[in-house]
């Protein structure tokens, strides 16, 4: 048995942490975008929640992701992506008393923040992984998302929930593609183990 051929499976169990991650991250934007496109736009006081609850769980979900691979000192990106979030989810459920324009550019920073935390992590781990292409190209375009808010959010007409929404939509489909690569991608590592045992 060969180096390689010891080292894999400790990479597939790995995996078999963040296909699982990616696969639940995918499930909750899209539900969320689902509300915030309803129930969302008719429902003020559901709105503001759902705009609080988002980066809660970004927040929440970067913490248990880096505890899983080693801890916070291990994974500084996820570590400060989570601190990010935490201060968003306060600094919206503030704003949100101020002005949707003051939420939005909220959301702008912390689109740029987190898309680069995200890229930096994507591409630490992508040795290790595999299959992070597609999280770091969410980091980058979370970057150019959030300065597109920034410049909405100095804007005249009055930003909603629904401007929003696309974001998420975004990240969902980015986090189900890096599900769905690294599932075929472990799918033809165990094939190829097996062939060769």
């Amino acid at each position: 048995m060969t180096a390689t051929n010891i080292n894999q499976p400790n990479s597939l169990q790995k995996n078999d942490w963040l296909k699982p991650y990616y696969f639940s991250r995918a499930a909750f934007s899209i539900v969320w975008v689902a509300a915030a496109f309803t129930l969302g736009r008719g429902m003020p006081v559901l709105a503001a929640l759902l705009l609080v609850i988002y980066p809660a769980w970004d927040a929440i979900a970067n913490l248990v992701d880096a505890q899983r691979n080693g801890g916070l000192k291990q994974n500084p990106t996820q570590a400060l992506n989570a601190g990010v979030s935490g201060l968003t989810t306060a600094a919206v459920a503030i704003t949100l008393g101020i002005s949707m324009h003051a939420v939005l550019g909220v959301f702008g920073v912390w689109a740029i923040l987190a898309g680069v935390f995200q890229l930096a992590t994507g591409a630490r781990r992508w040795k290790t992984y595999g299959a992070q292409w597609a999280m770091i190209l969410s980091g980058a375009q979370s970057v150019l998302a959030g300065a597109f808010f920034i410049k909405q959010a100095n804007g005249v007409i009055a930003p909603s929930i629904a401007d929003i929404a696309p974001y998420a939509a975004f990240g969902a489909f980015y986090f189900l593609v890096s599900a769905v690569w690294l599932t075929v991608s472990d799918l033809r590592r165990r094939q190829t183990a097996s062939i060769k045992a």
